[in-house]
């Protein structure tokens, strides 16, 4: 059963992952808490999230905003920092359940049309934000997710910009990890039969992605920002 579970999270988080440029750590880190430690689950993420953003990026690089990446990145070298600090001083548990509610409060405003403008600030700030997420949960999403949801950003720059953004933060955010947390064959054998599976999501992703007008991609960003906030409150209350 642990098994067709685990198959299912891949399978379905890649397949976010593919069409919306979110959704793999988002959907897949809170139900592999589910079937594995804390550090487990989050390493298992950041390394099937890095062999995503690596196929998936030559494909279309293209659509990469390059100064809005210079920027992200930024961001994310002064907040990964944060988030080893308190990936190793902070309880998790507690964690989750704050960041449930400002998921939720945030998804709140944007279904009510809350808006904001883009700048180059904001751009670093938010950067800044799912660096800090990234080594601290393994879910860079939600920062990004609610603040070019909230700016109207077209859905292919969305995609290219934060795929490449992934790339990146993946990458560095691993190696941290690896470091302070060290690892366990556990992770590797299991992201590794996880793979084809991986692929298996990519393709049926990028078909989706084919079929997604900009109307549906924002609802689809709002229901699977509903779904996290939710799934990890309710956890956290058991």
């Amino acid at each position: 059963m642990e098994i067709i579970l685990f198959i299912v999270i891949i399978v379905g988080a890649s397949t976010l992952q593919t069409s919306t440029g979110f959704g793999f750590s988002i959907i897949a880190t809170p139900f592999l808490l589910l079937l594995f430690n804390v550090t487990d689950a989050i390493q298992i993420n950041l390394i099937l999230s890095l062999v995503i953003s690596g196929v998936l990026i030559w494909n279309i690089h293209s659509d990469i905003d390059m100064d809005l990446l210079k920027r992200l990145i930024i961001g994310s070298v002064f907040g990964m920092p944060v988030g080893i600090v308190i990936f190793m001083v902070i309880d998790l548990v507690k964690l989750k359940f704050v960041i449930s509610l400002i998921i939720l409060l945030l998804t709140v405003l944007l279904i009510l049309s809350f808006r904001m403008n883009q700048t180059n600030r904001k751009d670093t700030f938010f950067g800044g934000l799912s660096g800090s997420l990234t080594t601290s949960i393994g879910m860079p999403g939600p920062p990004l997710l609610l603040y070019f949801s909230g700016t109207n950003i077209q859905k292919e720059k969305l995609r290219g910009t934060t795929l490449a953004f992934y790339l990146f933060i993946y990458s560095i955010s691993l190696l941290l990890q690896l470091y302070f947390s060290g690892t366990n064959k556990t992770v590797w054998i299991s992201s590794g039969l996880a793979i084809p599976f991986v692929f298996a999501g990519l393709y049926w992703g990028q078909l989706l992605f084919k079929r997604i007008d900009q109307r549906t991609f924002r609802f689809v960003t709002y229901g699977i920002l509903l779904f996290t906030g939710l799934f990890l409150l309710f956890d956290n209350l058991k």
